[in-house]
């Protein structure tokens, strides 16, 4: 039986859609994400040759179309149609679109909501119980998001985010028609593993042949769920995927900031040591630093622990 696996962490929330053991879906939600998607916000217009409104909340974002008639300055109602997406050097601003007459403000789900309205069974996990997450492969999931290696039966992916699209090259051995289906349901595990939307680009080897390309975009209709469009495959062994995006992939938030994602998994680590608390605790100086800059934190980590925990660098 499939079931969410919640749980409340220190500077970010996770959700994993486990069954059979296996980790289907990984989600993160940093703090204070904001706006989300699905927010209707009050805003006015800054800019109107990009569209650029600022939100009453705080924060910019991008609307399109803007209502008619409204002016430099103008106040308007949006709603979010997609959240920021980080990006290196800077972050794509978020989507909205004209609210309806009829919407009221209001935030939008956050992660715990929209596990909850799936309608799928939600467990919320404590840090004194057994890490059910963990035995699913929640460390595994996270490497795979870091470094891009996505191992299958006969073959290997190597995943990489760019701002214009995600791409998937496939790499492996043996006849190449079997190895690129392998390949293509792998890839549509991994897009729902790691929720990767927008435009997805896949690299098979080349195929020769008209019916190896066919059983190859077969296999992606039949293992990746609706709604996406895609191409054929093309002579050089490329399809492209579009999929709505709503929010950031789990590979675009924690390469945004990998130093804030390593001092969160050592919260993690430390919250599920046993009793009593550890006086001191080493880890890297980049992750010592962001500890530093981040009080709210070990004082949160004091909290639920019951005494607070230094953390150490190696001397240099």
């Amino acid at each position: 039986m499939a079931e969410w696996l919640y749980e409340a962490g220190i500077g970010e929330n996770r959700a994993a859609l486990v069954s059979r053991g296996v980790i289907w879906k990984a989600r993160i939600e940093l703090e204070r994400t904001a706006p989300r998607h699905g927010a209707v916000l009050n805003a006015r217009l800054t800019d109107r040759n990009t569209g650029k409104v600022a939100l009453e909340a705080g924060g910019e974002a991008l609307c399109d179309p803007l209502p008619k008639g409204i002016t430099q300055g103008g106040a308007l109602r949006v709603r979010i149609v997609r959240e920021a997406i980080p990006e290196p050097g800077r972050a794509k601003l978020p989507k909205a679109v004209p609210a309806a007459p009829d919407d009221a403000p209001g935030d939008g789900l956050d992660l715990l909501g929209r596990i909850r309205a799936s309608g799928v069974p939600v467990r919320q996990l404590r840090a004194h119980e057994a890490d059910v997450l963990e035995e699913a492969g929640w460390s595994e999931v996270l490497e795979e998001a870091v470094t891009g290696d996505i191992g299958f039966p006969g073959g290997m992916l190597r995943l990489s985010p760019t701002p214009a699209m995600t791409l998937f090259d496939v790499d492996g051995s043996g006849p190449l028609e079997a190895l690129s289906v392998a390949a293509a349901h792998a890839v549509a595990r991994a897009i729902e593993r790691h929720g990767i939307a927008g435009s997805i680009g896949i690299d098979f080897p080349t195929l020769a042949n008209k019916a190896a390309r066919q059983a190859v975009a077969e296999a992606i209709d039949a293992a990746l769920p609706q709604p996406f469009e895609r191409t054929t495959v093309n002579g050089f062994g490329f399809l492209q995927i579009v999929r709505r995006r709503t929010r950031p992939s789990l590979p675009e938030l924690l390469r945004a900031d990998p130093v804030g994602a390593a001092a969160r998994a050592e919260l993690r680590r430390i919250e599920r040591l046993p009793p009593p608390p550890p006086a001191t605790h080493m880890v890297s100086r980049r992750v010592a630093n962001r500890l530093a800059q981040k009080p709210e934190w070990s004082a949160e980590l004091a909290r639920r622990i019951g005494g607070a925990t230094a953390f150490v660098a190696p001397k240099e």
